[in-house]
């Protein structure tokens, strides 16, 4: 058994301990049919080589870890300059959900993480990038050709979306989402009913670790800048309002959704997909946060090194 079998049996068993002490997301009805016990971790490296141990192949909705994608498009087909005209890159420190911000201090989101954030994104694609685009494309960089939106997660996330579109017509009151409000709502709803595994988001990962080159043809699948730019938001907001310590303890640049996966980047060697969907209070899945952190440390993953003299 090599080193990172190893770790990632431990880390499994790790994360078990912690299950219990989470609950499945219920304000979207169809995610809490989920088995909260399920939990499993994928790593895929440099040279391609996967690492599995837990549930690796169960599918699950992407949710949130759909924005690390429609960011990634954005900044391709808008640029830089026009993604954040009207959106910022700083943490927000409030939950992903949040509005108070947005009314009150600030007349843009704060990053492209939180559903403010991503509702915009999917305002600047809206008019010229079709959901099947988007699917497309998001089956290539995951490395997995069975994505499909999960119908069910759809009607039940568009039937109780209440507060993501009071978000989408505030920002809309604000002169920041321009385009069609319905429509610009209802692609970003496809983007986190797509259906991916652990092992999918282990291939996202790779590809960005891969600085946006397909691990095996190295063909170009992102802009290098566009990957340097989400990987540095991923590390500092990736993480719902637990990002700070998150970056503190683990030292990977990562992406939630309250779907139960992480997204995790080790840069130049290896993409880590987490399911668990047992969430803890800031919605990030938490028998995954304890893998990684584990995982961190018993690969040397933090990006600042171990801390030792």
């Amino acid at each position: 058994m090599n080193s990172i079998e190893q770790a990632l049996t431990e880390a499994l068993a790790i994360g078990r301990q912690y299950v219990n002490q989470g609950e499945c997301a219920s304000y979207i009805p169809e995610l809490s049919r989920a088995d909260k016990h399920a939990l499993g971790v994928c790593v895929m490296t440099a040279s391609t080589d996967r690492y599995a141990a837990g549930d690796t192949k169960t599918r699950f909705s992407i949710q949130s870890i759909s924005k690390v994608i429609t960011l990634a498009v954005a900044l391709q087909h808008c640029g830089f300059e026009k993604v954040f005209e009207k959106m910022n890159m700083e943490p927000s420190g409030d939950p992903f959900n949040s509005l108070v911000k947005l009314d009150l201090t600030d007349d843009k989101p704060f990053n492209p993480m939180i559903n403010a954030g991503a509702i915009t994104t999917a305002g600047y694609l809206e008019p010229d990038v079709s959901f099947e685009d988007l699917l497309a494309y998001s089956r290539r960089v995951c490395l997995d050709e069975g994505i499909e939106i999960d119908e069910r997660v759809y009607e039940s996330e568009k039937n109780h979306c209440a507060r993501n579109r009071a978000i989408a017509y505030l920002l809309q009151s604000k002169g920041i989402l321009t385009g069609d409000v319905e429509k610009s709502l209802d692609l970003y709803i496809r983007m986190c009913s797509l259906g991916v595994t652990a092992e999918s988001l282990a291939g996202l990962g790779l590809v960005l670790a891969n600085g946006g080159l397909h691990p095996r043809t190295g063909n170009r699948l992102m802009d290098a800048d566009v990957v340097r730019v989400v990987k540095t938001i991923m590390l500092t907001c990736g993480m719902y309002d637990e990002s700070g310590e998150f970056a503190v303890r683990v030292g990977v640049p990562s992406k939630s959704g309250v779907g139960g996966g992480i997204l995790s980047v080790v840069e130049k060697r290896m993409g880590i997909g987490i399911y668990g969907p047992a969430l803890d209070k800031k919605g990030n899945s938490i028998g995954g946060r304890h893998m990684l952190e584990y995982l961190s440390q018993a690969l040397g993953l933090h990006m600042f090194g171990t801390g030792e003299a």
